[in-house]
């Protein structure tokens, strides 16, 4: 029996995040997480790249350009959906969702999820390193546990 299992490694990685500038208060905080669990994975700052979009809902094309660069060995993305009065919240967190795994699968290169969608502004905060950790951190893990997981599983068939 053959088992592949990536670890959460970062030396020799290079990565990008993708940062969503609307609700700032909880994405500069996401991204202060990411930044901090890469570096301390093993990942030298030089090899971080950041790119800021919008908001939520320009996250999958910024993910999908850095993705087909063949520059970067992951890519996180991160925002803050805050469900309102309005019904803008379904569409934005759902559209988001799809298109950074659409980037994912169309580039190869993993995306890591690390946008918030949450009721209130208070539950985001918990997300974004108070009671509930930080979920930018989390998504540094997972980008590079996946990063070391597809560098051992069979290449792609031409």
């Amino acid at each position: 029996m053959t088992t592949y299992a990536g670890q959460v490694r970062g030396d020799g990685l290079r990565v990008a995040i993708v940062c969503a500038r609307f609700n700032d208060l909880i994405t500069e905080r996401l991204l202060a997480g990411a930044r901090d669990g890469l570096q301390r994975h093993g990942v030298d700052g030089s090899s971080i790249t950041v790119a800021w979009a919008p908001g939520a809902f320009e996250l999958p094309l910024v993910a999908q350009r850095l993705a087909a660069s063949g520059e970067f060995d992951a890519v996180i993305a991160l925002g803050a959906v805050i469900r309102g009065a309005t019904g803008h919240y379904e569409h934005v967190a759902g559209e988001c969702a799809g298109g950074l795994q659409r980037a994912a699968l169309d580039t190869g290169v993993p995306v890591a999820f690390g946008v918030l969608t949450t009721d209130s502004v208070e539950q985001a905060l918990e997300r974004a390193g108070c009671k509930a950790g930080n979920k930018g951190y989390e998504a540094a893990e997972t980008a590079l546990e996946m990063a070391d997981l597809l560098r051992q599983l069979p290449k792609r068939r031409p």
